[in-house]
């Protein structure tokens, strides 16, 4: 019985001190993490360029939205307790606006490591004020959020879309099952240049 009670220790040290290494590694807002403003323009225009080539429908969005928010490398990461992190940047008209951090944490039935990116398209006044006013939005609460997959995205129309936020979520790379972005918390953020 004791050569079990030891099996037992070592592994609820082992997991707490994966817990440890997962937070210290992806919730701790620490400038070796951000990443600078050109960097991350520099990441926008390559996520936007593929986007577009490889989702028409992205395209034709774009055309019509009151502006762009694109966060192209979030990186997921988890073992029972999980989360996702990465940075972005608002742009209307073309130009960048202001930066944005994507944070979102979750626990259950999860192992792996993956990224992948993913792209706002506010379509209406309204949604974009809120994202800009508040001090924290969180994916699931405020403006609704459609996530169109790349087949609708082929089929898009200016006329069919016209109000709220609709997201694509693209590059999918890495070993864990699932994405999604709700209840992700997006704050503005200012990075170095």
């Amino acid at each position: 019985m004791p050569s079990i009670i030891r099996e037992f220790k070592k592994y609820e040290i082992t997991k707490i001190s994966i817990i440890l290494f997962f937070i210290l590694t992806f919730f701790v807002n620490h400038s070796a993490f951000a990443a600078s403003a050109s960097e991350i323009n520099s990441k926008v225009n390559v996520a936007l360029n593929d986007l577009y080539k490889n989702s028409p429908g992205a395209s034709t969005l774009a055309k019509d939205a009151k502006a762009i928010l694109v966060f192209p490398d979030i990186l997921k990461a988890g073992f029972i307790i999980g989360g996702q992190y990465g940075d972005g940047a608002l742009r209307k008209n073309g130009k960048t606006v202001a930066y944005y951090r994507s944070v979102a944490a979750s626990y259950g039935l999860q192992a792996g490591v993956q990224s992948f990116g993913y792209v706002l398209f506010f379509m209406d006044s309204s949604s974009l004020s809120y994202l800009e006013k508040s001090k924290g939005w969180e994916i699931g609460s405020g403006p609704s959020v459609v996530v169109l997959d790349e087949g609708f995205g082929k089929k898009l129309s200016s006329t069919t879309l016209q109000k709220g936020v609709y997201a694509f979520i693209f590059d999918q790379k890495g070993l864990m099952a699932g994405i999604g972005i709700e209840g992700s918390k997006i704050t503005r953020i200012t990075p170095d240049n």
